[in-house]
């Protein structure tokens, strides 16, 4: 579903990823593992068009995206949960769900339909459906965050360390949602540095480290390679 090949990024002058490779079979979890600094959201970020890389390419079902809007990413069907959530705080939560469907420009009865779906998917928006996001919790700003991106109907969601700051409770709420969504059809790439509970839900693994990928495979594979894990993770329970 997704390719990348000879991926560099930099910031500025200064390089972040040096001609990574990565893929994303349709229908799996696909977690990407690193320390900070690695390069992890940078990668994410230049595949849904918030940054330009130098060079590479990035298809997505067999289409280049490099150099296209964001927006037109979303409408291509990719979406993109950023770290920290980043909900509106000042608007309800059924109005930041509706921002997640706008570059989709959905009929009412669509967005009625999956507004709905939110709600399945998450119950505890449908109870908060007026709040404002800024007064809620973490973990329930972290739902709306996924509910959000569910808005635009995408077929791969990419998701940057869902579990950040949230509590142990939370966090297992939150990666059943994520194996939920994708038993439900949707394929996901993820970005977690708790590398023991992204291997937990992935399938396939990638670990970056200084901008480059060290280390895939599936994660058997990869979760048996202890002294990788401990030489770019840290004992791989970050």
């Amino acid at each position: 579903m997704l390719r990348i090949r000879d991926l560099t990024v930099s910031y500025s002058v200064v390089p972040v990823l040096h001609s990574i490779n990565l893929e994303v079979p349709e229908g799996k979890i696909v977690t990407l593992l690193g320390a900070n600094g690695a390069g992890k959201s940078t990668t994410l970020k230049a595949i849904s068009g918030l940054i330009k890389p130098v060079s590479g390419t990035i298809e997505f079902l067999g289409d280049a995206i490099s150099g296209r809007r964001p927006d037109e990413i979303v409408k291509m069907g990719l979406a993109h949960v950023p770290e920290g959530r980043l909900v509106f705080p000042g608007l309800t939560v059924i109005e930041n769900l509706k921002i997640g469907s706008y570059a989709r420009r959905l009929s009412p009865s669509a967005l009625k339909s999956n507004l709905e779906k939110a709600y399945q998917l998450f119950p505890r928006l449908a109870e908060r459906k007026s709040q404002l996001a800024g007064t809620m919790s973490g973990g329930e700003q972290q739902m709306l965050a996924i509910a959000r991106a569910m808005m635009s109907e995408p077929k791969l969601l990419m998701l940057d360390e869902p579990s950040l700051g949230l509590a142990p409770v939370i966090i297992d709420a939150i990666m059943d949602k994520i194996r939920e969504i994708n038993e439900l059809g949707t394929t996901i790439l993820l970005i977690e540095q708790n590398a023991e509970l992204a291997l937990a839900v992935s399938h396939i693994a990638y670990v970056l480290s200084v901008g480059e990928v060290v280390l895939s495979g599936d994660r058997d594979t990869v979760a048996k390679d202890r002294n990788m894990l401990e030489a770019y993770l840290g004992g791989g329970k970050q």
